[in-house]
């Protein structure tokens, strides 16, 4: 379930989340029988991210396929592609799709978008364009997957009782805190005994995150092509200065002090973690305990500069390989998951905004906290914005340098400038190994 890391990737996946990663995807894929004549499909996702056993199994009767759920894995998805046996969709986060399109392992699926009665293109939340690649920008051009749902990534979650306790105000919920107070609230909420600690803030330093906060602050971390990063500029230093002060307070889990959880919501549920920087989405864990459910509330993403951004950097969501061999059955399923029953009542459990417009009245509000997220919600909208991110290589790459380097910093061992000097050389080391990938 965890959207929010704060772990490192292990080797295995990381060693394949670089530039030469998934790049043999267009190799022939064999035939594969169903059983009693039936198509089946290999979907490739996370968990039961697409539903449960008993989920899937309505799903196959409603679509009449067999379906053959594999977990997804990074190592494995590559040595399938490569060897010839694609599964029919995957599961990716929406910033790889400028690299599966540019690597020609993704499908075009402009075609079928417009021909759907399912998933209409005037339907469709403004979050799929993180699945357009142009050949050159994200967000504009052919469609390469679509997203499953969404948040607004950076949205608070905020339990209402620790602040009572620290005498803190309660969130706006409408104006934005600036980073710089965000700090500020964080510090004066965390707990530090050994038994009772409590964190004031859960926020990741990963490469949205300074993404995020260079972009607000007017700068831009990527050049014109996407083939280099810069964090020497003004704009990015303070974004990596502000993340390390926060890190350094010791009052958020980091890549060097990690939360022994692995991520935000047992911490959140058991009231030892004030605020936590996970949107909308969150809401679907929330209301699985009426306790938690009777303090938590709903803020908008706090803002770094003069751009106010509330971006949603992911739109985990569905695509379908150049090799898979069923997709006119594959495309059913997409429409079927993302837009049919497993759409519809992801909508309504409040794990996330829908991908598609029209479902977006099926948002819970029955319970006190899911009006009051509901409302601050339809507010953020305006603010959304998509970050377009390079095609050379996959996210998951650029942060495995950033967890490389990064807790050196934190523990005081090296500088800002030297951390930015660190950053520009890995991570532009794998641009340029991945650029010439590309034909």
């Amino acid at each position: 379930m965890s959207r929010r890391r704060f772990l490192t990737t292990s080797t295995g996946v990381a060693a394949a989340a670089t530039a030469g990663g998934l790049l043999s995807g267009c190799a022939g894929s064999v035939s594969s029988g169903g059983s009693g004549g039936k198509t089946t499909l290999t979907i490739m996702s996370s968990g039961t991210e697409l539903g449960t056993a008993a989920e899937i199994k309505a799903a196959e009767k409603a679509l009449g396929m067999n379906l053959k759920m594999v977990k997804y894995d990074l190592t494995r998805l590559t040595a399938m592609l490569t060897s010839g046996n694609a599964p029919d969709l995957v599961r990716a986060e929406g910033s790889d799709a400028p690299y599966l399109a540019s690597h020609s392992v993704a499908q075009d699926l402009d075609d079928r978008f417009a021909k759907s009665t399912v998933l209409k293109v005037g339907d469709l939340d403004p979050v799929n364009d993180i699945w357009r690649w142009d050949g050159k920008q994200q967000g504009s051009g052919p469609r390469y997957g679509m997203a499953k749902d969404w948040s607004q990534s950076y949205m608070l979650w905020y339990n209402t009782a620790l602040f009572d306790k620290a005498d803190e105000p309660y969130l706006s919920d409408t104006q934005p805190l600036t980073y710089d107070k965000l700090l500020d609230v964080g510090r004066r909420l965390a707990q530090n005994g050994k038994k009772s600690k409590v964190y004031g803030l859960g926020m990741a330093g990963n490469f949205e995150t300074f993404m995020i906060l260079t972009t607000e602050a007017g700068g831009q971390l990527f050049n014109e092509d996407y083939s280099a990063v810069d964090f020497t500029t003004s704009e990015a230093r303070s974004a990596l200065s502000w993340y390390l002060e926060l890190a350094k307070s010791g009052i958020a889990p980091t890549i060097a002090t990690p939360d022994p959880n692995g991520w935000d919501w047992p911490t959140f549920q058991a009231g030892r973690m004030a605020i936590s920087t996970s949107g909308y989405w969150f809401g679907g864990m929330v209301v699985t305990d009426k306790k938690i459910a009777a303090t938590a509330r709903l803020a908008p993403a706090p803002q770094f500069g003069s751009k106010r951004i509330s971006t949603g950097y992911t739109g985990t969501g569905l695509w379908m390989p150049k090799a898979g061999k069923n997709k006119d059955a594959a495309w059913e399923a997409m429409e079927y998951f993302l837009g049919g029953a497993p759409a519809k009542k992801r909508a309504e459990s409040g794990a996330g905004l829908p991908a598609l417009k029209s479902l977006r009245s099926l948002l819970p509000k029955s319970e006190g906290f899911q009006k009051q997220a509901y409302a601050v919600q339809e507010k953020e909208l305006s603010y959304f914005e998509v970050l377009p991110f390079t095609p050379y290589v996959r996210k998951d790459a650029v942060d495995a340098v950033i967890n490389q380097v990064l807790p050196a910093a934190i523990k005081g061992k090296v500088p800002v400038s030297k951390l930015a000097d660190q950053l520009n050389e890995g991570i532009n080391k794998q641009l340029a190994n991945g650029k010439k990938l590309i034909k």
